[in-house]
């Protein structure tokens, strides 16, 4: 325990106790308090045996915390972030980190001047089948990289309370896009670079969610190659990416929600070939992805997401949301 880095988890609903779990198994990092306002939230973790408090300016101030998980609403991601960075706390984050270019600047010049590390939730390029598209597509097997295909949808939030901040217009004005949508926009920056311009669409068509719950994005990148993303939170599970190059393709798909994976099938076509398909266990990208932090943190390794590339998603997702709600085609 000596040797691990000390954590509080920041929210203490569905994804915050999540981490808690995952990480109960780490060699790296071990979450040692739970901080919610939420009575209810905290007595539960408390039954589990995490001590718990109410206030994040109190976790601040202790000494034995050396980092801190946000798994708070996003509206609070950037304050949250420069108050831990100016207390010399590690900052992970879970996405998105935050929704506009001036918190970002903010949020860079914080954790840059206070030398702590930085982190976000992008677990999805933990994967072992992402880990090896982006390998497979660095070295050139699939040739020109033409375009990046990705749909991650669920039902979730139809078990969520009506007043749920995940559902709430003001809070999380594109639904879809903060839910799982955010993650495809990262894997399409991780794969094909930086975006330039953006066209999204948001209906709601299957729910009563004021936020949307149907959203398609076409992201247009500096390279020329192009990302079609849909997100819906109105229809039973489905992940998949797929990337086709001029000489081949590769495609990624998830056999459950990555809360609970189960594995994927990854099927792979070169020019000339027939498809090969194969199956890739289960793998927890979720603790890699924490435990990649931590080992920054303790300065061990460089962290695998750049500071550069976090603001490039916050970027693409403030120009998502410009789009969506314009109807317009936005530059990034």
């Amino acid at each position: 325990m000596s040797d691990m880095i000390r954590a509080a988890v920041v929210g203490l609903g569905w994804w915050g106790r999540t981490i808690q779990r995952e990480l109960a198994a780490s060699s790296e990092m071990r979450v040692v308090l739970g901080v919610d306002v939420s009575a209810q939230a905290r007595a539960a973790a408390a039954a589990e045996g995490l001590a718990t408090i109410a206030s994040f300016e109190e976790a601040l101030a202790r000494s034995d915390i050396e980092a801190v998980i946000l798994c708070s609403p996003h509206k609070h991601h950037a304050a949250q972030i420069v108050a831990a960075a100016k207390a010399g706390k590690h900052v992970f984050c879970e996405k998105p980190l935050c929704t506009g270019v001036r918190e970002m600047e903010a949020v860079a010049q914080a954790v840059t001047a206070a030398g702590v590390q930085l982190g976000i939730g992008h677990e999805r390029r933990f994967e072992p089948g992402i880990i090896e598209l982006r390998q497979r597509l660095a070295a050139g097997e699939f040739g020109t990289a033409l375009l990046m295909d990705g749909n991650f949808s669920q039902d979730k939030f139809f078990a969520l309370a009506p007043d749920n901040w995940r559902l709430s217009a003001e809070d999380a004005p594109v639904g879809p896009l903060s839910a799982t949508g955010v993650h495809l926009m990262d894997l399409a920056i991780a794969l094909l670079g930086r975006p330039v311009e953006v066209w999204a669409r948001l209906a709601t068509r299957g729910s009563s969610f004021a936020n949307g719950d149907t959203l398609a994005v076409m992201l247009a990148f500096e390279s020329g190659a192009t990302a079609q993303l849909t997100a819906i939170l109105a229809t039973p599970f489905v992940g998949r990416v797929a990337v086709f190059g001029s000489q081949g393709w590769m495609e990624i798909r998830d056999r459950t929600h990555p809360e609970h994976p189960t594995g994927w099938d990854v099927t792979v076509v070169h020019r000339g070939e027939s498809p090969a398909t194969r199956f890739l266990p289960p793998h927890p990208s979720v603790r890699d992805n924490l435990e990649a932090f931590a080992q920054a943190a303790a300065g061990q390794a460089p962290y695998p997401v750049s500071l550069e590339e976090i603001a490039t998603n916050v970027r693409t997702f403030e120009a998502i949301t410009r789009s969506a709600l314009s109807g317009r085609i936005e530059r990034v």
